[in-house]
């Protein structure tokens, strides 16, 4: 799978979107979701998204905060900085978030549709402790049912053709092409060759077809 940007810069953003989500809502006394629809509003969560080292690694949570409220809302916050200790439900929502984006690739928008931040408050009780690849498997699913057409499904629509016009032009059978569609077969485990006749007929990259 191809991760949103390089691992070394994963564990700062973690932390980073962590004590973001803290500050915001236990310091500042932002609801969570108000919080969430300013992050995405914003122009850090395309940089994050984007793997911007000065904004994954050079920016505090704290920082971040501060920019996101004056760039959306164009106040300046009056809280004072105030450390915290320990790891609140808060910090896992966004350590857990700005984990799930770089696995996925996703963008922050699409994640917080598929799950809201009510919701993630109460995976925190029996997620915080586990392995973070039970938090990536369910937001999987998640996204599959929110998101439920493939991309194979939504270029090819989007670029006019049926599915036997595909079938005809890329060499690879129509059943295949209905397998993937219907995800009755994964197309990430497909090989090379065919993701390659697939992407040429459809004007996109072998990577657009990815299922993430």
């Amino acid at each position: 799978m191809i991760h949103a940007y390089r691992q070394i810069y994963l564990s700062k953003a973690q932390s980073v979107l962590g004590d973001a989500f803290d500050y915001a809502v236990n310091v500042c006394g932002i609801p969570g979701n108000d919080f969430v629809k300013l992050f995405i509003a914003s122009s850090i969560s395309g940089r994050m998204e984007n793997g911007e080292p000065a904004c994954l690694a050079g920016k505090s949570g704290i920082e971040i905060v501060v920019e996101i409220v004056a760039e959306t809302k164009g106040q300046e916050l009056q809280v004072m900085p105030q450390k915290q200790f320990g790891r609140s439900r808060e910090y896992w929502i966004g350590w857990a978030a700005a984990y799930y984006q770089w696995y996925s690739g996703r963008k922050y928008r699409d994640i917080f549709k598929a799950v809201s931040f009510r919701e993630l408050q109460k995976m925190y009780y029996t997620l915080h402790e586990a392995d973070i690849t039970k938090f990536t498997d369910i937001m999987d699913l998640r996204m599959k049912e929110v998101f439920s057409e493939t991309n194979l499904k939504r270029i090819r629509m989007a670029y006019g053709l049926t599915q036997a016009e595909l079938a005809k032009r890329s060499g690879v059978s129509l059943r295949s092409i209905q397998m993937y569609e219907q995800r009755n077969k994964n197309i990430n485990k497909a090989s090379a060759e065919t993701v390659y006749r697939l992407a040429k007929v459809l004007g996109c990259t072998m990577e657009d077809l990815i299922e993430k």
